[in-house]
């Protein structure tokens, strides 16, 4: 795999490596042994098929050991890959440790560290266009974003350039999936879409009464979905008004909930809390957005 290449397996090496990574100290890195087992198939409506799949890891190409993680909770991630990097939440505030993906003689990985904020990272994004290209999110109020060098040299001693500051502390960001220079960001209330280069918001999303617990891009970037404290799950698309387009309740409890578009721009998967504070897991239809097409209730938080 060339570094950089915007291939499709590329972004799925990305998004699975971060999302695989985040319950462990040490960092995995998946080979090629992996594979997807189907559970079962529902048929919730129509001739909508929702597949429900297991991922098998059958084999690890190599583990990055004594990695010293925060555990500070936020919106946010705390892990990103790109194709070449990782980078993640040190246990010192303010501070992200970033590894190379690749390993260097004898398959030996050195973490090194770069001062970011003044405060707790609460978000991080690499760019889909620019492996080396890093953005982050702080409870100081601002995003920054960071040219990273390549393996063996020396890291930035400052940020390129600085968004903000908000008026409270930011929760989440990511980078546009299509169009390169594109970011949105969650603050209080708050969603705004920036352009980078020229360091200034396109557009405010409007009509959020809580803290935004997350904003997501749909995978062709025509959209925005947020869910909010206000256990509201909305769609937008920025381009036409800052107004949400659709809008339901997501999930009965208020505690930190997650959003990811699937493969096509209809259909979404959210997490949350019921109000016996058991997690759910719920997938949404754009097309028939009143009510979820099937739901699994998971354990139960003791928060």
């Amino acid at each position: 795999m060339v570094a950089g290449s915007r291939t499709a397996p590329s972004g799925f090496r990305r998004r699975f490596l971060s999302l695989l990574a985040l319950p462990f100290l040490g960092v995995m890195l998946p080979g090629a042994g992996w594979g997807l087992e189907k559970l079962k198939e529902v048929e919730p409506r129509g001739s909508c098929i929702a597949l429900a799949f297991r991922v098998l890891i059958v084999y690890f190409q190599a583990w990055i050991t004594d990695i010293r993680a925060g555990t500070t909770s936020s919106c946010g991630n705390h892990i990103k890959s790109s194709c070449s990097l990782i980078a993640f939440n040190s246990d010192r505030t303010g501070v992200l440790g970033i590894v190379p993906l690749e390993g260097q003689g004898e398959n030996k990985r050195h973490v090194t560290h770069l001062g970011c904020h003044s405060d707790l990272i609460t978000d991080l994004d690499f760019s889909p266009f620019d492996d080396f290209l890093l953005a982050t999110g702080s409870a100081d109020r601002t995003m920054k974003l960071w040219r990273l060098p390549a393996s063996g040299q020396a890291l930035p001693s400052g940020p390129g350039l600085v968004l903000g500051p908000e008026d409270t502390r930011v929760e989440v960001l990511q980078f546009h999936p299509t169009v390169d220079g594109i970011l949105v960001s969650t603050a209080g209330t708050a969603v705004k879409v920036w352009d980078v280069a020229k360091q200034q918001p396109l557009t405010e999303l409007a009509a959020h009464r809580d803290l935004v617990q997350g904003a997501v891009w749909s995978r062709d970037g025509a959209l925005v979905s947020t869910t909010c404290k206000d256990k509201q799950l909305r769609i937008f698309d920025p381009r036409a008004k800052p107004e949400a387009s659709q809008s339901t309740q997501a999930h009965e409890n208020s505690k930190d909930g997650r959003l990811v578009w699937t493969g096509t721009q209809e259909h979404l998967v959210s997490t949350g809390f019921n109000q016996m504070r058991e997690r759910e897991v719920k997938l949404w239809d754009t097309r028939h957005f009143s009510s979820a097409l099937t739901s699994l209730t998971l354990d139960t938080s003791p928060g």
